[in-house]
């Protein structure tokens, strides 16, 4: 991936002069990385307490020795009670008896409300989960590394391009004191796809001139609203239909399957253009975002990537990806044809990628050599992100347009109360706005 991008000096939210903060104060922080030493016991925060977040939880506490959770957090109590109680039942059918003795949370360290976060980074924690809605991403990895906090954060990791460019602001200052961010693409941490990509990039399909990435599925779930909702609380409950909180499913989903794209190519696309709409899912409840959409991103060297995703109920779905090389192709993860094939092992074992994608984390810190995924997941989140206003405004749309574009779509200042729902985007009409309120 390049990294000649532009600073985010530009920024417009808070966040960054949070970030800039840390030069000075990061590594005299308790809990900063100079202080660890390489045998602790690492302390874990939770941001974030919907299943992602807990299963993010269990998945770090089962991937290493040597780490126990102290603090968990959410906008809702009754978030916070459940994912106590979905990690109390984990612990119980843990057969090896190891998980119980690492969840350390206690009364005292289980806070709800929209300073959760805060709380949890100030509970003597050595590494932050974050995994709320991901409107909320760039603000809480900024807190996090201002704190002098090591973070794994959940994909994606913005909704706009201020966004990413306060995530990319936050990585470069984790990367200048020594902090670790890892990722939640676990593509990038699954033994299948780092055999196959190591084949690729060292040629084995020869030059790569065109690829296909799919996430076609059915739909996902819904929280009816309930009466003594606010538009706000309704909407982060039901965050994944709202542009401002998920980015809409392309962004939220389909990132995985563009991010391999990325990956296998060394690049992001320089221009997208692409279709998309609401077929299926147009009950209000669902909010305003599509249900499908059909991208052709362009790489650098003219290679077109095309790129489909859908969440429609009764139609065929498929989660892959597929590049198309001078000398044979791959699926990017257990095959490759052509001169010179291959094929995954099946006897060999294969370490969940949710699980390692903690231990790479863990074992970077402790061996003083920490992971930084922070640029690049941001580059897959804005790549995504390019597909997303393509669709939605029916124009082509480059990288350098969006990456300085002054789209702000999360309002400063959260807060239960009135919001009322945008218009779903309609191309030709809606335009590449400031602000979602502006569309």
């Amino acid at each position: 991936m390049s990294r000649s991008r532009k600073p985010a000096k530009d920024l417009s939210r808070r966040e960054f002069v949070h970030v800039t903060a840390v030069a000075s104060a990061a590594l005299a922080l308790p809990g900063a990385p100079a202080l660890l030493g390489r045998a602790d016991t690492l302390r874990i925060g939770l941001i974030g307490c919907g299943g992602r977040g807990t299963g993010a939880a269990k998945d770090c506490l089962t991937s290493s020795e040597r780490v126990e959770l102290v603090a968990i957090g959410d906008l809702f109590p009754d978030r916070v009670k459940e994912c106590r109680t979905n990690l109390a039942r984990m612990a119980t059918e843990d057969t090896t008896g190891g998980l119980k003795a690492k969840i350390r949370v206690d009364d005292a360290h289980a806070f709800a409300g929209f300073d959760a976060y805060q709380k949890v980074i100030a509970s003597k924690v050595d590494v932050v989960l974050l995994a709320t809605p991901p409107a909320f991403r760039p603000r809480h990895l900024a807190a996090a590394i201002e704190a002098g906090k090591h973070v794994f954060m959940e994909k994606p990791v913005a909704v706009d391009p201020v966004g990413v460019r306060s995530v990319m602001a936050s990585s470069d200052r984790a990367a200048q004191t020594g902090l670790a961010i890892v990722a939640g693409t676990q593509r990038r941490h699954d033994a299948g796809y780092q055999a196959a990509m190591q084949r690729i990039h060292d040629g084995a399909i020869g030059d790569i001139v065109a690829a296909q990435v799919y996430w076609n599925q059915g739909g996902l779930w819904m929280k009816p609203r309930q009466p003594d909702w606010s538009d706000v609380e309704w909407q982060i409950r039901n965050w994944l239909y709202f542009t401002w909180l998920s980015g809409d499913h392309i962004v939220e989903q389909h990132i995985h399957n563009i991010d391999v794209a990325n990956w296998a190519l060394g690049a992001h696309p320089v221009k997208a253009i692409g279709v998309g709409g609401r077929q299926w899912r147009t009950d209000p409840a669902y909010g305003h975002i599509y249900d499908h959409f059909a991208i052709d991103f362009e790489y650098p060297n003219g290679v077109h990537v095309l790129s489909m995703c859908r969440q429609i109920d009764s139609t065929a779905s498929r989660v892959a990806e597929r590049l198309v090389g001078t000398r044979g192709t791959s699926d990017a993860h257990s095959v490759i044809t052509g001169a010179a094939p291959w094929s995954w092992d099946a006897q060999t074992p294969r370490t969940n990628p949710y699980v390692q994608e903690h231990a790479d984390l863990i074992a970077s810190i402790r061996a003083g050599k920490p992971l930084n995924e922070g640029r690049q997941v941001a580059e897959t989140t804005l790549s995504a992100i390019m597909g997303r206003e393509a669709a939605y405004t029916g124009k082509e749309i480059t990288w350098d347009e969006l990456l300085n574009a002054e789209q702000d779509l999360v309002p400063a200042d959260v807060k239960f109360g009135p919001m009322p729902v945008a218009p779903v985007a309609m191309p030709g009409q809606t335009v590449l706005a400031r602000s979602w309120r502006s569309a």
